[in-house]
């Protein structure tokens, strides 16, 4: 089986725990993590952490990777959406059928795009209100067709678990979730 790739992108802003437990949980499964800033240099989190990213976003390829996955974060999520390559990477990987990954405020992203359109979905609560007449639950994490989404920090785990799910790695996350004493 060829090594899954997962493109995970920063912007100033973004939830540290949402970003580095999914990243962590996914390259202790075995998958090659990308971090990919939408700048150059260090990313600075919505707590103050810092974090110097593999690539700059605007050199990935949506097609290049079994997944990509939009952390959440206030303003990162804002910052995410405002940048002007995101929408062509998501459109990539949208029409290459790969795994697609928001969590916390990031699902909002998706929505305004239409790629929640039919699926059902998690996001932090409070944001769901202003997608109008998409399917929300108030769950920890969804899985809805090639759509994963996590509902916020204290999701992280079940976000990780499911995202490794669309990978064919439940099994494996299983495992490792054990080991590490987690509850999904």
């Amino acid at each position: 089986m060829m090594k899954k790739r997962a493109l995970l992108i920063l912007a100033d802003g973004f939830e540290e725990i949402e970003a580095l437990g999914t990243a962590d949980i996914l390259r202790r499964l075995g998958v090659e993590v990308i971090l990919a800033g939408v700048h150059a240099g260090s990313i600075t989190g919505a707590h103050g952490m810092s974090v110097l990213p593999d690539e700059l976003l605007s050199m990935a390829d949506g097609v290049d990777f079994d997944a990509v996955i939009l952390p959440g974060g206030m303003p990162g999520a804002a910052n995410l959406d405002a940048d002007v390559t995101l929408d062509k990477l998501l459109r990539q990987a949208e029409a290459s059928g790969k795994v697609i990954a928001a969590i916390c405020a990031a699902p909002y992203i998706l929505a305004k795009r239409g790629l929640l359109d039919g699926k059902v979905f998690t996001m932090y609560p409070g944001f769901e209100s202003e997608l109008g007449g998409l399917r929300y639950t108030d769950n920890p994490a969804e899985v809805s067709g090639n759509i994963v989404t996590g509902k916020g920090p204290g999701a992280v785990f079940a976000f990780a678990g499911a995202l490794a799910g669309k990978l064919g790695l439940s099994v494996e996350c299983e495992e490792l979730y054990r080991g590490m004493f987690i509850d999904k």
